[in-house]
């Protein structure tokens, strides 16, 4: 043991002569090539769509200025990406300290680029460290620039990582103005994939045509010609007109969406909100058109403007009496779905993720913004002014119902709910980054799943049936049924806006279902109740969906097994021509004796699970809202939409 420490530690070691040949100094883009993880985050998928984002954000930027009206992108075949403005196009004459053209200056150095300080080219920016355009470059295997200024039109090559290949020159005259980006991205940087998704591009496309009112952005997929793919976002109602998608699948209490808007000190603030008869909360927040998904002091200024408000109001109009305790910030954005943009010039975020805003002179300004502007709206509508209460009063009353369920389920301990027959079975580790819990469906597969587990580190939890559908339930409901219950119990760290991820007992939570169409059902109401109640469970990446086999092929006294149709197929063609092949399609789990359930679905050395992951909460809202919530047409249009996709139909 000593011996395989010590060579752990000489692998480990550096070696001991540490001088100046042991500095390395990387010129030019070759730090971005070296780290590319330090600049687009991943070189999987989202870092090759970040590639696209970062030329599009150069372009939105000129539109934040006020000089471009349009924007398009272009996947073109091949999978290079085209994006072009008609803003003011990049400046094309030498820069002093480079000695190189303006435009070469931007795509090949660092840190160079019209948004730094006084005097440069830009008021408001999403980009502020002047790297997006050379970090693009340098990770694409060539990049094209294309300039419409000065009354000529001029070009630009790079290649091999941001390499001038053909130096600047003027090939032709232009009336207008503008900048057209072609790049290919590096498949030796971008090794998992280089093909690019229309859907991703286009959702972030349409997000940014909401947040910058009036910019016309149009996203074309031309890799098939024969079934060009086209969409054009333009939004004169700007956050207005997004509140009213984000509720499209939603009723609301009232048409009007209420806007609030305003400017101080050089900060744009832009509020739309509007109430459903929901129960959840969808607030999201923008700063210079970055989703700043962590929130931060614009936030927190809405929160204390429209609480403030909304308690003033009601005691003013008599809808809360003298003794009657104030409404509480979740009392206030129940049911409410809000954008809130604002636009900095110079902004600080929280963290190098740029998701969390901490400039602290925003949090005032959103705030008399938005307390100002939304008391008089509820001054001169008093009829909607009455719904707004009336849907804030039934949820403070549902909260004070769900206070006094909550309290009687944490009565209940852990070890109470471990001696009732069929419930928890925990497992003796304590350490929670080892301990899984696996939610099984049935107590039938319970049973098999508790006789079959490693005792160590696997918990199971079997349900009783489908739990209650959180999507459309008052709090006071959810915390009345037992199944819910039992998981907050076991899972720890509490529920909603208090959740602890850090209190959790488990670091891997297991959805484990049959696979048929009750169980795919009581998988979506898991995911619907942990993405609303436990968030941070799946940001985390802590919840799994276990993939028990299909069929189980016997030939010669052993066993196969096949986890879809095509492994099925597969397994046939490699057996001989005639063989006797036995097969069993497991309808369920509980047909899994205890042996089979671990070899298949619960070794951890063999088996096969999916990672639950949150990649975009605003798209997840939407698609939980559609699938869970009350309308029932929003259903049948994405069902009559994507029926002709199903493979396997369970009937």
């Amino acid at each position: 043991m000593e011996d395989e420490e010590k060579k752990i530690e000489e692998l480990e070691r550096a070696p001991e002569e540490y001088t100046e040949k042991n500095i390395q100094v990387l010129e030019g883009l070759e730090a971005v090539r070296k780290r590319p993880g330090m600049y687009i985050g991943t070189t999987a998928e989202p870092g090759l769509h970040h590639l696209v984002w970062e030329i599009v954000d150069n372009a939105i930027d000129e539109a934040l200025a006020g000089y471009c009206t349009v924007v398009t992108v272009t996947i073109n075949k091949g999978d290079t990406i085209t994006v072009s403005d008609n803003g003011r196009g990049i400046p094309v004459g030498i820069v002093a300290k480079t000695g190189k053209p303006a435009v070469e200056t931007v795509y090949t150095v660092l840190h160079a680029g019209g948004k730094f300080g006084e005097g440069g080219g830009y008021k408001v920016s999403g980009g502020l460290h002047g790297v997006g355009a050379s970090v693009v470059n340098a990770l694409s295997e060539w990049l094209e620039v294309v300039v419409h200024k000065d009354g000529g039109i001029f070009k630009i090559r790079f290649e091999n990582g941001g390499h001038v290949a053909k130096p600047l020159e003027r090939i032709g005259d232009a009336q207008d103005t503008g900048t057209i980006v072609t790049f290919k991205p590096d498949a030796t940087i971008f090794q998992e994939t280089t093909i690019f998704k229309y859907e991703t591009i286009r959702d972030r496309l349409r997000q940014m045509a909401f947040l910058n009112k009036g910019v016309r952005i149009v996203v074309r997929d031309e890799r098939d010609l024969d079934n060009v793919l086209e969409d054009t976002f333009h939004y004169e109602g700007g956050v207005k007109e997004y509140v009213k998608y984000l509720n499209a699948n939603k009723t609301p209490l009232f048409e009007d969406i209420i806007y609030c808007e305003g400017i101080d000190s050089g900060i744009v603030a832009e509020v739309a909100m509007q109430y459903n008869d929901g129960y959840a909360s969808n607030v999201y927040s923008f700063c210079n058109n970055i989703n700043t998904h962590e929130g931060g002091t614009h936030e927190e200024g809405f929160r204390m403007a429209i609480t403030r408000v909304i308690n003033a109001y009601a005691r003013q109009n008599k809808y809360l009496k003298d003794n009657d305790d104030n409404l509480t910030n979740d009392d206030v954005r129940e049911g409410l779905t809000a954008i809130i943009s604002v636009k900095h010039p110079n902004p600080q975020y929280e963290g190098q993720t740029k998701t969390k805003l901490g400039n602290s002179e925003v949090r005032k300004i959103v705030s008399n913004i938005v307390g100002e502007q939304f008391n008089r709206f509820l001054m001169e509508n008093p009829k909607t002014a009455k719904i707004i209460i009336d849907k804030v009063v039934l949820a403070s009353n549902a909260r004070l119902a769900a206070k006094n369920a909550r309290e009687a389920t944490r009565k209940k301990s852990v070890l109470d709910i471990a001696s009732l027959p069929g419930k928890l079975a925990d497992c003796s580790s304590k350490d929670p980054e080892k301990r899984e819990l696996f939610i099984v469906e049935g107590n039938s597969a319970g049973g098999s799943a508790k006789n079959g587990r490693d005792r160590e580190t696997q918990a199971i939890l079997p349900l009783r049936g489908k739990i209650l559908n959180v999507e459309k339930a008052q709090q006071k409901r959810v915390f009345d049924n037992a199944e819910i219950g039992n998981m907050i119990n076991g899972i720890g760290g509490g529920y909603g806006p208090d959740f602890d991820v850090t209190k959790i007992r488990y670091h891997k939570v297991v959805i484990m279902t049959d696979a048929d169409v009750d169980g795919s059902h009581i998988r979506i109401l898991l995911l619907t109740f942990f993405y609303r109640y436990m968030r941070p469970l799946v940001e985390n990446g802590y919840v799994y969906i276990a993939q028990p086999p299909l069929y189980r092929a016997t030939y010669r006294s052993r066993h196969y097994y096949c986890y879809n149709d095509e492994q099925l197929e597969v397994l046939k063609s490699k057996l001989p021509a005639n063989a006797r092949i036995d097969i069993q399609r497991y309808k369920g789990l509980g047909e899994m004796d205890d042996t089979q359930l671990w070899e298949t679905t619960m070794d951890p050395s063999a088996r096969k699970m999916m990672r639950v992951t949150l990649d975009d909460a605003i798209e997840a809202d939407l698609i939980f809202d559609m699938l869970m919530g009350e309308r029932v047409e929003p259903r049948k249009e994405f069902i009559n939409k994507h029926a002709k996709f199903v493979k396997n139909l369970d009937i």
